[in-house]
Parts: C-alpha cells; sequence; structure tokens
C-alpha cells in the first residue's frame, strides 16, 4: 500500500515574502551540490542578493519545474525573448 501524501505547513518569514529581484545567476557545481547565486546588477557595480544551495537531483526538479511554468506563460502571454548576455567580466570582489 503506498503511504499518503501528507501535508507539510510552511512558515514563510516576513522578511522574505516581498522576495528580492535579480537580472543575474551564476551557478557552479561540485559531485554533491549545485550552487547558484543570484544576483542585481547595475554597471559598474552588482550585489548578490541570494544564493541556493541543493543536490542535483532536485536541480532536475527545479529545472523541469521552470520549463513547465515557462511552457504555461507562453501559452497565455506569447514567446520569451531570451535576454542578452551580460558584457564584460562578472565576479567576486573579496
Amino acid at each position: 500500500m503506498a503511504d499518503k501524501p501528507r501535508e507539510i505547513k510552511l512558515n514563510f518569514p516576513a522578511q522574505l515574502q516581498a522576495g528580492v529581484y535579480s537580472n543575474n545567476m551564476m551557478v557552479s557545481h561540485s559531485r554533491e551540490e549545485f550552487v547558484m547565486d543570484f544576483s542585481f546588477i547595475t554597471p559598474p557595480m552588482g550585489t548578490v542578493v541570494g544564493r541556493i544551495t541543493t543536490s542535483p537531483g532536485h536541480v532536475k526538479r527545479i529545472i523541469s519545474a521552470l520549463q513547465d511554468n515557462v511552457k504555461k506563460y507562453e501559452a497565455k502571454f506569447g514567446t520569451i525573448l531570451q535576454a542578452e548576455e551580460p558584457k564584460g567580466n562578472i565576479g567576486f570582489n573579496a
């Protein structure tokens, strides 16, 4: 007999509810995890606004969910034009 899915209640902290805007993402990975750094670039500076670290298997689920949502978006609003690659070098300034 298969286990019934259980409901998981999430706490959504007030300081996260507004979200943050990102216009750039850098991805790195190791064997065990992917790291996605989201940043807001306003030349000549940029700021990292969030970092997500997750497993390779979960990255596949994220990609699938994004592809599904892009397909639904384009069916409703039309084709999304891909943004141009940023010009210049983007990297961390330590």
